[in-house]
């Protein structure tokens, strides 16, 4: 399960298949009303019909990954007939757009929509040029709304308004003779406060329509993006509850006449299954889901007729009953532009309304094997030309994959591992480093990318690894602080989710996940370099800076004292790369042993 959170500023510099991939539908029910008559282009006789389909193509979550993702962050799963599953490789903003346009070929009435995250987090073609490419990119592929995301507030308010309405990098300028124009489609934020005035920072929701058909969509994020994001991304801003406000702007848009709602919703589930095929309305709607998207959806006013999610990059397309008790789509097109879901809307004009019993939708893989979409491979190659003399050093060999998955990763305790290096370098006393799961936001591959040679990890590959431009920084706990932050994992805000900390080398302990809350850190097995953790005993510890302020519901970690700020996360692991690794004499993927887990 991937975890889609985390944060905080970036890294900045001053220089310069077929037309429809494999799927599975989930319908409310295939039949119109008896007295339909759909007619795709609207128009019977001269007259426009009562009912109209309307596509609705969406995904979320992009991430700024333009070229296809490598490893296994460039993969689904696909639930096979005997129960078996196949992986196949996804994504890549090429096959995105050949995938979409194909998609909406007759289909006159056809309207893109996205769950947010479109942007932060991004891989270096994206990410070294503040997302200006994927916004570019986003233009592009046509996509008409958004909701914002946690990672749109990375950069701040400011830098998420300069996204929208254009304009040069206030620090690093114009990156080419351009002036870059802004997305054309809406970001809309309704439950994104200026503390000052009370009033959301961009639209609260948007009315699409052709020809006498109108759906309003409504975007929010999820309320507790400040707990996820640098405190400086969020400041003067109030994220207010989800359902709230999605009810008082449904309300808003039904006084306006406008009965067809969708709500861009960036919050999430936990699907039974990590195959994008598989039906979790089996054995019952929504069964197979869980989350807070669950809670969302049962309470969200019956007035929206369709949510589109994200966050959680999860795959899923399910119904989960509204409060009335009628079931309603929920839909997640898992991440990085590997999926799209394709959902029909059929809209009543009598009533303005969508005629909710012949909603269906089914996720879509974004295969490889289509013709790339040659203005993608324009943009990929003009914007790759600006990043390659950064992007294609060499800083480290590895001798086989450096996967990110996993409560343990082989990536996280790498990267913790160069933390705590470079810990030991600012101060030798240094005894470990945590590293939060969700700031490893990709693997290391062996097989080359580019040009560079297998097993040679790049300064572009480190940055996709790396890209929030932390710090690491060094504080004092005591050895009670330390265990508790460990249970802290597992408890509080991180029960119903847990967020493992990946651990550097002498750190080990047992994870019993038939246990409950904080007991399933077994305190007594936890020992650094062998020997039992001493409550009274003061440990230095280094982590990054999102952490060392409390983030990801870790609030010992803002407790420690003797603060000592380092150097750049991804400089720290360059630097440790480079130290224990050659071309004769790789580095080794770490064996990912050092929690003990009982399951």
């Amino acid at each position: 399960m991937s975890a889609a959170p985390r944060r905080t500023r970036r890294r900045t510099y001053a220089f310069l298949g077929t037309a429809a991939a494999l799927a599975t539908a989930a319908a409310l029910t295939a039949a119109l009303p008896a007295q339909a008559h759909a007619d795709k282009g609207g128009h019977g006789h001269g007259h426009p019909s009562r009912y109209q389909d309307v596509q609705l193509l969406s995904f979320n979550d992009l991430h700024g990954n333009l070229e296809p993702p490598s490893g296994s962050a460039g993969r689904v799963a696909e639930l096979q007939p005997g129960g078996t599953t196949k992986t196949i490789d996804a994504g890549g903003a090429e096959y995105l757009a050949t995938h979409l346009r194909q998609a909406r070929k007759g289909h006159p009435y056809s309207v893109t929509a996205a769950g947010g995250d479109m942007v932060g987090a991004s891989p270096l073609l994206s990410g070294l040029f503040h997302d200006e490419p994927t916004i570019e990119a986003l233009n592009k592929l046509k996509l008409d709304v958004t909701s914002v995301g946690n990672h749109e507030f990375d950069e701040g308010a400011k830098e998420l308004g300069r996204l929208q309405n254009g304009g040069c990098h206030p620090t690093d300028g114009c990156y080419t003779d351009k002036r870059f124009k802004g997305a054309d489609f809406p970001y809309l934020a309704a439950n994104v406060l200026n503390e000052k005035s009370g009033k959301p920072i961009l639209k609260p929701y948007w009315v699409w329509k052709k020809k006498g058909v109108r759906i309003g969509f409504i975007g929010v994020t999820l309320e507790g993006t400040p707990g996820i994001v640098s405190a400086d991304g969020v400041k003067g801003l109030t994220f207010k509850d989800e359902v709230e406000t999605i009810n008082k702007y449904a309300k808003v848009l039904q006084r306006q006449g406008v009965q067809s709602i969708v709500a861009l919703i960036h919050e999430g589930g936990f699907p039974a299954s990590g195959a994008y095929n598989y039906d979790c309305d089996s054995p019952g709607a929504g069964a197979g889901i869980s989350g807070p998207i669950t809670d969302i959806a049962k309470n969200v006013t019956p007035a929206v007729d369709a949510l589109v999610t994200g966050h959680t990059h999860a795959a899923y397309v399910c119904t989960i009953p509204d409060p009335s008790g009628r079931p309603r789509m929920v839909t997640s097109a898992a991440s990085f532009g590997r999926l799209y879901t394709d959902t029909t809307l059929t809209y009543d004009r009598y009533t303005g309304d969508i005629a909710r019993t012949a909603v269906k939708s089914a996720n879509h893989v974004v295969t490889r094997d289509v013709p790339k979409a040659t203005d993608m491979t324009d943009l990929i190659s003009r914007w790759n030309t600006l990043a390659a003399p950064i992007g294609n050093r060499a800083i480290g060999y590895i001798s086989a994959d450096v996967n990110s998955t996993g409560t343990e990763s082989p990536m996280g305790d790498l990267i913790a591992d160069a933390q705590l290096a470079h810990g030991r370098e600012l101060d030798p006393k240094t005894s470990l480093a945590l590293m939060n799961p969700g700031g490893v936001r990709a693997g290391l591959t062996y097989t080359a990318k580019g040009a560079e040679g297998d097993g040679v990890v790049t300064y572009a590959e480190g940055f996709t690894v790396q890209p929030f431009a932390n710090t690491v920084n060094l504080q004092d706990f005591t050895g009670a602080q330390l265990i508790q932050v460990l249970k802290e994992q597992v408890s509080g805000v991180n029960a119903a989710a847990p967020k493992i900390l990946q651990p550097s080398a002498g750190l080990t302990y047992t994870l019993d996940l038939t246990k409950s809350g904080a007991d399933r850190v077994v305190s007594d097995s936890i020992r650094l370099n062998g020997a039992a953790i001493d409550p009274a005993a003061t440990y230095r510890v280094a982590t990054n800076s999102f952490l060392a302020g409390g983030g990801d519901g870790f609030p010992t970690l803002g407790q420690g004292t003797g603060d000592l700020v380092g150097s750049d996360d991804l400089a720290a692991l360059e630097k440790y790369l480079t130290a224990n690794s050659s071309p004769t004499a790789p580095i080794a993927p770490p064996a990912a042993d050092r929690i003990t887990i009982v399951q």
